[in-house]
């Protein structure tokens, strides 16, 4: 400041030295007055000068483009300077509000939940792909426009009409069906001056768990009531009335019965939750299928001689190629045990007295294991072969009752089959028998055969 003062105040004494010496050199009598025009005219210059300067400054501020930054000296230089780096820190302010911006939207995009920004007049300002593609809208076509005129779900509208909403609402999203369902839950949400926040969460799979543990509740209350009702009763009897020892022999003989149903229902949801607990079995593990095979038709003839009436009994046949009699699966054996032993059992049960039951081991174009169940009983209809690894679907209550089944036999096998890699396939015709398959990887097994 000083210095651009004395920069003035020295071109002021040159224009007033120059007016000065050229009245005297002309033999002027007015010298002084010269001098003082020459001083005047000497401020003019600089006004003009300064002018100027002002000028690039202010055009360069209008313009903010500091690669166009104006080099002056003095006083407007250092104006100017302070004014580049004041833009600087600005321009690194916003760059960096924009990436934080950007950051922030790229990790909404990512979230499993959807957000819909809405303003005061409900119309979209933002979305992210998430919410899109739930409630069925374009996250970039759709923009300003009304969230009303695009979703015209009455539960959807009755509850955007809601002054202050307390719960979320669910709806249903884009692509529900009745045989594939898709419940989407919408929480609204206000901020700022009048605008709105929509969070969106997929919970198909929620509710069809709750509607399952529902049902798991409800079906495991059923099965255990019924036998403990019939061992209430038989205990009320045998306390209450005199009887015979053959009654009585007869009442706890059917009483057992009903403990032992009741024992076998249990051990089958331990069995459940067991397997839906505990790690995938390792490859390290090693079951022998001479050892499998054996077990299960020993169990099998067992049963077959227990349900059958005098010497008639079941048709019961294992046949196993050649070529895979060393073969070792490679997985838990006890787990492995429970899902042949399932299918024969279920076999033998559901076949008549005579019938035949034929189980056999071979080989797959694909090098996969194949052990397949068949049966010459009833059969099966079609629309209830879906539903058959249901836990406690049953295509005759009664029937598989009085046959000592649970309803968890299949259920168990499907989730042994998933744990070791491998899959279940069922195939039945009314009339015809039935024919379950459990099919094993390549890696699942091994011929020990040198």
């Amino acid at each position: 400041m000083i210095g651009r003062f004395l920069s003035f105040l020295s071109l002021l004494a040159f224009g007033g030295a120059l007016g000065f010496s050229w009245g005297v050199m002309g033999d002027k009598p007015q010298s002084m007055v010269y001098a003082l025009v020459g001083a005047l005219l000497a401020a003019l210059v600089w006004m003009l000068l300064d002018v100027w300067r002002g000028y690039r400054v202010r055009a360069w501020l209008r313009h903010g483009d500091l690669a166009m930054v104006p080099h002056l000296a003095g006083w407007w230089g250092v104006l100017t300077e302070r004014a580049r780096k004041l833009l600087r820190e600005r321009e690194r302010s916003i760059d960096a509000s924009e990436q934080r911006l950007k950051d922030f939207l790229s990790a909404i995009q990512t979230s499993p939940n959807g957000v819909v920004m809405l303003d005061a007049q409900a119309q979209i300002e933002w979305c992210n792909q998430t919410a899109a593609a739930q409630l069925g809208i374009h996250a970039e076509r759709d923009v300003m426009q009304r969230i009303g005129n695009l979703m015209r779900d009455p539960v959807f509208t009755a509850y955007m009409a809601l002054e202050q909403p307390s719960e979320p609402v669910v709806i249903e999203g884009r692509g529900h069906r009745v045989d594939r369902p898709v419940r989407i839950s919408v929480q609204r949400h206000r901020y700022g001056e009048g605008k709105q926040l929509l969070l969106t969460r997929d919970v198909t799979v929620v509710e069809q768990a709750e509607a399952m543990r529902r049902d798991f509740v409800a079906n495991v209350s059923h099965e255990i009531r019924t036998p403990l009702t019939v061992l209430s009763g038989f205990v009320e009897t045998i306390q209450t009335l005199p009887l015979s020892e053959e009654e009585k022999t007869h009442y706890l003989s059917l009483m057992a019965t009903q403990a032992h149903r009741m024992q076998g229902l249990v051990e089958d949801l331990l069995t459940l939750s067991r397997l839906e607990g505990s790690p995938v079995p390792s490859m390290r593990q090693s079951f022998p299928l001479s050892r499998l095979m054996a077990s299960c038709e020993q169990e099998a003839k067992g049963l077959s001689a227990s349900l059958g009436q005098g010497d008639v009994s079941h048709h019961i046949q294992f046949v196993v190629n050649p070529l895979l009699t060393d073969a070792v699966l490679m997985g838990e054996g006890r787990e492995l045990q429970s899902a042949l032993s399932n299918l024969v059992s279920n076999a033998v049960r559901y076949t008549p007295t005579g019938g035949d039951v034929h189980v056999s081991v071979d080989q797959g174009i694909d090098g996969s294991l194949l052990i397949e169940v068949r049966d010459s009983g009833a059969g099966i209809a079609a629309e209830h072969l879906p539903r058959l690894t249901e836990r406690f679907y049953r295509v005759d209550r009664s029937r598989s009752r009085e046959s000592g089944g649970t309803g968890l036999g299949l259920a168990i096998v499907k989730h042994v089959m998933q744990r070791h890699g491998g899959s279940l396939h069922i195939a039945s015709e009314v009339g015809q028998g039935s024919c379950f398959k459990l099919v094993f990887p390549a890696s699942r097994w091994m011929s020990t055969h040198a």
